[in-house]
């Protein structure tokens, strides 16, 4: 067990380097096997890393450590049409189209799962969330000491998990999370006479923060073929992020938003089994991401409460999953997500740092049974190509539009085994 946890420790630094945006900056799914499933299976447990979408779903799943390897590619650009009008108090763009720079990532997520007794279990999950990540080889913002312009927010979180099953089929979790961040931007000094504190906003070192929150669930069998879970996470009050002060409304503020999941599992026999999800995140929670840019921009300074973000929107997902299990040894799953998009055409000039405007992901996996003890699962994610085209807020009306596009893949590698009862 000692051992367990030590290999954990040492993976998890790697996570730092996670950076994608699925349902808004949220991934698609959690661990390898719910990933393939578009992210539904709150209804089900398949793997230690079912603590993340579940915290109650970790009862029903064998001891065990899994560890997953992401290869993630999301391309990103920005296309702005129109040339800028030149009028006082405006603030037009460069035409043309710029594609953001750095489009592989690698991360893994990482979950060890041990029983305390027949009806209760804990539960170690280590996996990235983070972000928002752009590098455009151009001035944007017309900045002459940064031939770049972009931002970058990293996440770690750490769930510790425990379970019961407090009646049979039937089963309560919680979680409590530690959340670990940092943020880097270059290329936004054109926006000082807009910020509160000029110094703290753009072109400084990585900024840090870190916070707590929680995750229930409950996980129930209704019948031998009908079982429903469900999900909530609280909001994560992250300390703020003091080198971009002037940036982020409430004083460098960027907080986790609370989001909740809601899903069913039907297994007409045992061959299939059916799944649907429906989650929601609740941006609005975070004034740095839901505060919209005008007329914010106009009445307010960067960095203060009431100052411009991203203006994102609560989204909601809708989760569809199938497995089959018939082949021996194998387990095929596959899933399609549709998510609202958090950006709005209003928004489109902030959102040029984080165009995450993905709605549809398509998925696919497969798990091959090593041994009694172990298998393999490889999975699958394209996100189709989306776009949002709103106007330059900035400038003349008529005069200028911003389109913002995004498309992704993943190839995810996963491999789970026993631990010594």
């Amino acid at each position: 067990m000692k051992k367990s946890i030590i290999v954990l420790i040492l993976l998890a630094g790697f996570i730092f380097h996670s950076t994608f945006a699925t349902d808004g900056y949220f991934r698609h799914g959690y661990g390898i096997k719910y990933s393939a499933l578009a992210g539904s299976g709150v209804a089900v447990s398949l793997s230690s890393l079912g603590a993340v979408t579940n915290p109650a779903s970790i009862i029903r799943t064998n001891n065990s450590i899994e560890i997953n390897i992401s290869v993630f590619s999301p391309n990103r650009d920005y296309t702005v049409s129109g040339n800028p009008s030149g009028f006082p108090q405006t603030f037009g763009l460069t035409p043309g189209k710029v594609e953001s720079q750095k489009n592989i990532f690698f991360f893994p997520t990482i979950g060890l799962k041990r029983g305390i007794t027949d009806n209760m279990a804990i539960a170690l999950s280590i996996y990235g969330n983070g972000g928002m990540n752009s590098d455009y080889p151009a001035q944007t913002f017309y900045e002459s000491s940064s031939p770049n312009t972009g931002i970058n927010i990293e996440q770690m979180f750490a769930n510790l998990t425990y379970a019961i099953e407090f009646s049979k089929g039937h089963s309560l979790g919680v979680a409590g999370i530690f959340g670990w961040q940092r943020f880097a931007a270059k290329g936004l000094i054109a926006f000082s006479p807009f910020s509160s504190d000029p110094a703290n906003l753009s072109g400084n070192s990585w900024s840090t923060s870190t916070g707590f929150g929680f995750k229930v669930g409950y996980q129930g069998m209704l019948t031998d073929w009908f079982s429903i879970g469900a999900a909530y996470q609280s909001k994560i009050n992250m300390s703020e992020f003091e080198r971009y002060a002037g940036l982020f409304a409430e004083r460098g503020g960027f907080d986790i938003p609370a989001n909740w999941t809601a899903g069913i599992a039907v297994m007409p026999n045992k061959n299939w089994t059916l799944l649907l999800d429906v989650k929601q995140i609740l941006y609005s929670g975070v004034k740095s991401v839901s505060n919209p840019i005008m007329p914010n921009l106009q009445n307010s300074l960067l960095g203060k409460d009431d100052g411009a973000g991203f203006g994102w929107r609560d989204i909601t997902s809708v989760k569809f999953g199938v497995m089959y299990n018939a082949i021996e040894n194998y387990t095929l799953m596959a899933g399609y997500s549709f998510n609202e998009n958090p950006i709005k055409d209003s928004e489109v000039m902030f959102n040029i740092l984080a165009p995450a405007v993905i709605q549809h992901h398509l998925t696919a996996g497969l798990t091959r049974k090593i041994s009694e003890d172990s298998d393999l699962t490889i999975a699958l994610m394209y996100a189709l190509n989306n776009s949002v085209k709103g106007s330059n807020p900035l400038e003349a009306p008529g005069q200028q539009s911003i389109e913002l596009s995004m498309r992704q893949w993943q190839v995810e590698v996963g491999y789970s085994f026993c631990l010594i009862k």
